[in-house]
């Protein structure tokens, strides 16, 4: 999978999710529930844009001094009996791996959540090892994912919101042998049966992080179903695959964080399992005897010191898709990204370039809202503007006389001018109110006074094909004329 979750064409895939009815529904429902529970969580802290600062200035103070955190953190590591391997790229971090797990002869490998194990592609790598490797991911909706023949994920903290339970239990019948019903309990005890089993037995496991503590040498995991403790503690060998921005100076920032990214990733105090580990001390019971860290690059240096670098402030909490109006009607899939949403818009381009994802900047309404949610403060919405600025005036792309640039270049002319905009919208007024009216509108609110279009030619066809598009007053009592006669009045 890597870093791209699809071999379609943007347009292919946006076709796709307009007719996925349910994946849909399930995304707004989603960010309706996550927004009261966040609200709810924020308020509880008290001072919530004070706390915005204050992360944001722990993310640029790393970010401006990481080299030296970083050598800090590897030399720590190593002090421990650790060790840690820089990793060009997905190529030499997947080589690391695959070294490591065939000088341990493993054959049954544990993993937890992480998006740059995924970002990286390592389970196919693993999955070439032997048909006797025993791969198995034990995050509940990650472990859906690969039982489902290692289907997408949607979304960053929710991977398998395209899912219902009905559908999980088909999966899990076919996959697994599961007979009973699709109470999410009873479907919970299938998925922790199956991985107890292997959990024991393992021999490597295989984890992110969310943040790795300078001055320690420790990671710091988040989770609530615990499976990350549980890989860290069990196998003898411990991998961890890190983005090299995901670093912290001590642990005291990292509290922070953690503070910052329950609350805007699931509207939690704190995570169920906040855990702090490394390589296993001599007075310690349990822990990994042979403690790796992979710390990864793949095209993050191509922020550093760019107009981007602010991207590598992300704490991947999500919190930008589940406020996102263009998240909410096309999902996950649609970005073709494994980051999705406002901040994979962004990043993606970086790591991946434009030719694959420069489609994706212009997935946005540049309404802000990612920007306003975000906890560390990323201005999300001014940096996917700096992209269009880079391909349109730099790179020259889309420079290449299709319709669908002719349509734009007329919207910029048209509405680059007072006059030719003002003629601009009496004409779509005059012109929507010819178009054919939609027999049903499903938005309540005062815009729809006069019906919804059913369907609309050019640019706005592929607003009408998901949603309703008002139809506009009559010419009298357009705002323009309003405010003329309401001043001329004074």
């Amino acid at each position: 999978m890597g870093l791209s979750t699809s071999t379609k064409t943007f347009a292919e895939r946006l076709e796709d999710s307009k007719k996925d009815t349910f994946a849909r529904a399930a995304v707004a429902k989603a960010q309706d529930a996550q927004w009261e529970k966040r609200e709810t969580a924020r308020e509880e802290l008290g001072n919530w844009q004070e706390w915005r600062d204050i992360a944001e200035s722990i993310r640029q103070h790393t970010l401006k001094y990481l080299p030296h955190y970083l050598t800090e953190f590897s030399d720590n590591v190593a002090k421990r009996g650790g060790h840690v391997f820089f990793a060009a790229n997905a190529k030499e971090a997947n080589d690391y791996v695959k070294r490591i797990v065939l000088e341990k002869n493993a054959k049954k490998i544990v993993k937890s959540k992480s998006m740059v194990t995924t970002e990286v592609d390592i389970d196919p790598m693993l999955v070439s090892l032997g048909d006797d490797m025993d791969i198995l991911e034990t995050d509940l909706a990650e472990f859906i994912l690969q039982v489902a023949d290692w289907d997408e994920p949607s979304h960053i903290v929710f991977p398998a919101l395209h899912k219902n339970r009905d559908q999980i239990r088909e999966i899990f019948a076919a996959k697994l042998g599961y007979e009973g019903d699709n109470d999410p309990v009873n479907l919970a005890r299938c998925a922790r049966d199956t991985m107890r089993k292997l959990f024991l037995k393992s021999e490597v496991g295989i984890t992110g992080c969310n943040f790795a503590i300078a001055n320690t040498g420790d990671i710091n995991l988040s989770t609530n179903e615990g499976n990350a403790d549980l890989t860290i503690s069990i196998p003898k060998t411990q991998i961890v695959l890190m983005g090299m921005e995901r670093i912290v100076p001590s642990i005291k920032e990292a509290e922070i964080l953690d503070n910052m990214l329950a609350r805007s990733a699931v509207g939690q105090k704190l995570t169920t399992y906040v855990t702090f580990a490394g390589q296993k001390a001599e007075d310690e019971s349990d822990g990994p005897e042979d403690f790796h860290v992979v710390i990864v690059d793949n095209g993050r240096s191509n922020a550093i010191g760019t107009a981007f670098e602010s991207i590598l402030q992300c704490i991947r909490c999500g919190a930008c898709l589940n406020v996102c109006p263009v998240y909410r009607q096309i999902g996950g899939h649609a970005y073709g990204s494994i980051y999705p949403g406002p901040v994979g818009s962004v990043l993606s381009p970086v790591l991946g370039g434009y030719e694959q994802y420069g489609d994706l900047p212009y997935a946005s309404t540049l309404c802000g809202a990612c920007t306003e949610t975000c906890p560390v403060k990323i201005p999300l919405h001014e940096l996917l503007i700096e992209h269009r600025k880079v391909m349109e005036d730099e790179l020259k792309m889309h420079h290449d006389g299709s319709f669908v640039n002719m349509e734009m270049n007329a919207v910029g002319m048209g509405t680059g001018h007072p006059a030719m905009f003002g003629m601009a919208v009496n004409m779509a007024h005059t012109g929507l109110s010819m178009l054919p009216k939609a027999k049903e509108v499903t938005v309540e609110g005062s815009l729809f006074k006069y019906g919804a279009v059913r369907k609309a030619p050019a640019l706005a066809k592929g607003w009408t094909d998901v949603r309703d598009l008002p139809v506009a007053p009559p010419h009298k009592e357009q705002f323009r004329q309003w405010y003329k006669k309401h001043k001329a009045g004074k």
